[in-house]
């Protein structure tokens, strides 16, 4: 039931008091008319007695509270949802910023949601191949899973971003689609995303909803939920593999901080709210793979660590929600390995179940296994180097010095515009390998050297 009240009691920030109201519900949608007729909307953040907080979608600059009409519309914010969304790109309350025609939806969503109950999950599985081979290899992504990046200030999680949109894949030919959220961006960034998704087709099987740190901060609250909806719709009603890639998380968190100091509420670590886990948790908690239906949500959501500090409340929440993180390296960017990551602080939890079976998985995480000692190792002779000079090292010092070197630049470093099969970039893995003399191989039994490197196993004998 729609009601207008006239007592409007305070204006803070993006947040308007209204007094004397009844039967106001969470989350209700309200529409605010100023004395010259403009309509603003805004919805329900807080009911308590006769009185409502309303948070705003829109600047309330220039509002005062004479005047002002607030109408309880009595329903939620929905987002019409259509397969017609793929290929489309939307602002921040999900209208088309794109100039084509507005989308005929078949349901409307509440775009809240909610997470997946734990008893209708399955367990995550089937290998999402991005052509990258540090991801593919090292840190598996796997359908249903949720995997973020954690990046910095500065650091190219942007091309990134793009570059996994546009080779993510399926291997069995299933229907795939990527929906892209963008919260707090730039408008060279988000004109980037939208270009970059053009001009390589991508765009053909995505749907972006773009905010801008220009538009407003309740819009970057509502960018994952309406991706999210979006997601939850094509995979479990229409059967699809949606990878949903959500940045800057970062934005978003200072988003709820905004809100929860307008609201005058306690603060938590470093001024965040004290619900910010769970906050999170009803984004994060919202991909997975259920029973009855062949569909899945992969989630990759990207954050900037403010200075680069992985112990920061927002990474260090979003990695008790997430199954790893995919780590971004500066001083690997400073030396111009793109993309620069750091697989020795990269974790995918659930990379087993995306690496075959049988023989396959073993062969693959016994490589895995043998990269990851022999960069670590590569990398304290490395350290060792620098202070006693190359020199003092042994010749399987050097191997392993050696190996370091090419793995980043060749291994990690291919470039934001080279897609690899996981083929490709396990073939790879092993030529790195070749160098190494079969005692220095303790990862890897020797069946598997005689099936990848037969002469080599023959010259040692």
């Amino acid at each position: 039931m729609q009601k207008t009240y006239e007592n409007i009691e305070a204006i803070a920030g993006p947040i308007l008091i209204v007094d004397g109201v009844d039967g106001v519900k969470y989350e209700e949608l309200v529409e605010v008319t100023t004395m010259n007729g403009d309509k603003r909307m805004g919805k329900v953040l807080e009911a308590n007695g006769s009185k409502a907080m309303v948070q705003m979608f829109e600047s309330t600059r220039g509002l005062s509270t004479k005047g002002l009409k607030a109408k309880f519309l009595g329903k939620v914010a929905t987002l019409g949802v259509s397969p017609d969304m793929l290929g489309r790109v939307f602002d921040g309350a999900g209208k088309p910023i794109d100039g084509g025609p507005d989308i005929l939806p078949e349901k409307n969503i509440d775009i809240s949601g909610m997470a997946i109950n734990p008893y209708s999950r399955i367990f995550p599985a089937d290998f999402i191949q991005t052509g990258i081979s540090s991801l593919d290899v090292m840190n598996t992504l796997v359908r249903g899973q949720k995997l973020p990046i954690f990046s910095g200030p500065g650091l190219p999680h942007a091309e990134l971003a793009t570059q996994i949109a546009r080779q993510a894949k399926v291997n069995d030919g299933s229907d795939f689609a990527v929906v892209f959220g963008a919260m707090g961006v730039t408008f060279e960034e988000a004109m980037y995303f939208q270009k970059e998704f053009e001009r390589t087709g991508a765009i053909e099987r995505a749907t972006l909803f773009i905010n801008t740190a220009a538009d407003p901060v309740v819009e970057r609250i509502a960018v994952p939920r309406m991706a999210s909806s979006l997601a939850e719709y094509l995979a479990f009603e229409k059967n699809m593999n949606v990878l949903v890639i959500l940045t800057d998380m970062t934005n978003y968190a200072e988003a709820l901080r905004e809100i929860s100091a307008s609201r005058k509420e306690v603060p938590g670590r470093r001024g965040y709210p004290g619900y910010l886990y769970t906050d999170l948790s009803t984004i994060y908690e919202r991909a997975g793979k259920i029973k009855g239906s062949s569909g899945s949500i992969t989630q990759m959501a990207i954050l900037s660590m403010p200075e680069d500090d992985i112990t920061h409340p927002i990474p260090d929440l979003t990695g008790y929600i997430t199954e790893g993180q995919f780590v971004l390296d500066r001083g690997l960017h400073q030396k111009h390995i793109a993309p620069p990551v750091d697989v020795l602080r990269s974790l995918s939890r659930l990379a087993g179940a995306g690496m075959g079976e049988g023989k396959t998985r073993e062969d693959h995480s016994k490589l895995k296994d043998q990269l990851f000692a022999c960069y670590a190792r590569g990398k304290e002779v490395r350290e060792l180097a620098v202070v006693l000079g190359e020199s003092s090292l042994s010749d399987v010092d050097k191997i392993y010095l050696a190996f370091a070197e090419r793995f980043e630049k060749e291994f990690v470093g291919q470039g934001y515009h080279c897609e690899r099969t996981i083929l490709e970039s396990l073939e790879l893995g092993w030529e790195l390998l070749r160098p190494f003399p079969i005692s220095e191989l303790k990862r890897i039994s020797t069946k598997i050297i005689e099936k990848y490197h037969p002469d080599k196993k023959k010259s040692e004998k």
